[in-house]
């Protein structure tokens, strides 16, 4: 029987399993040990206390704010470990903000970054309170650092957003993660917020580490990484995302509740087949990004690590 003929999709159209391709293309590079992904098998829930439009929202980001002395942070810049941020920050929910991605490893091949729009939905939240359709905006978004440390995120940077969000009297929160890890970062801050009476929806791109590490609730797009907010330069399919991401929030009955949103990034799904897939590195290409890498974490360390 002719498959395609049946309308079948490709065998390999389905989310990237990022958990096994990031174990692989660490191991090629040179590193042995293999990274051990939060799990759980339950999660907190959260129902929502008051109506959408009597909530106050908020956005937590895993994007940075462009600073000119931290090196090149431009659209498709290369991995820019001097970019990363340690601590929690926090900005004015009615100004414009300038936030970038160059320090997480988002699809630099099939997406080039020149629209943060697509991964910190700030206009289009601005749109949708416009309309009536939620209460009001927190008076300030916040930002998550990007975390390997399970403990560091649940001990000390999840409870930090708490608190600023206690203080601004946050209802719901929308948060917005970009690459591998910071979808762990987030799934698990989104845990902490709902244990602790706010309610919260994820709208990511890793579909199995955000279920990994269990979510109140989930707006999955089979988009690359860092566009987990919309099609850049597409207002529509960005108001379409986060109005999907409040119907979420109002239509889930229990947690670990995923919805796929409709939208295709392309109808070819050969984008899918690339990223970090060691299977098309040849042996030179993994030496370079070896280095490339060992680089990137030194400049890191400097700034994690201040000298005394």
């Amino acid at each position: 029987m002719d498959e395609t003929a049946q309308g079948f999709a490709a065998d390999d159209d389905v989310p990237i399993p990022y958990m096994a391709r990031t174990r692989d293309y660490y191991r090629a590079i040179g590193y042995d040990t293999p990274y051990r992904w939060a799990h759980h098998s339950d999660a907190p829930f959260q129902p929502l206390l008051k109506p959408l439009a009597q909530s106050r929202v908020a956005i937590i980001t895993t994007a940075a704010p462009f600073d000119p002395a931290r090196g090149d942070q431009g659209p498709g810049a290369a991995y820019n470990g001097g970019a990363k941020f340690y601590s929690v920050y926090d900005g004015d929910s009615s100004q414009t903000h300038d936030l970038r991605i160059s320090h997480i490893a988002y699809d630099r091949v099939h997406t080039t970054a020149t629209d943060s729009n697509s991964w910190f939905p700030l206009p289009a939240l601005h749109r949708l309170a416009a309309s009536g359709r939620i209460g009001k905006i927190a008076p300030r978004f916040y930002g998550a650092p990007t975390n390997r440390s399970h403990r560091v995120t649940t001990e000390t940077d999840a409870p930090e957003i708490l608190a600023r969000c206690r203080a601004d009297r946050v209802d719901v929160a929308v948060l917005v993660p970009n690459c591998p890890v910071c979808h762990q970062t987030i799934s698990l801050t989104a845990r902490h917020l709902e244990a602790n009476g706010i309610a919260t929806v994820v709208m990511g791109c890793a579909k199995d580490i955000v279920e990994h590490a269990a979510v109140p609730r989930f707006l999955f797009s089979d988009f690359p990484l860092g566009n987990a907010a919309g099609r850049p330069h597409d207002a529509a399919s960005q108001d379409f995302t986060l109005d999907l991401a409040m119907r979420v929030l109002e239509s889930a009955v229990g947690p670990q509740t995923t919805v796929q949103s409709p939208l295709r990034w392309a109808l070819d799904a050969a984008w899918k087949r690339d990223y970090n897939n060691v299977a098309l590195l040849s042996p030179a290409e993994l030496a370079r990004r070896r280095a490339e890498f060992d680089a990137q974490k030194a400049v890191a360390r400097t700034l994690r690590e201040p000298a005394a």
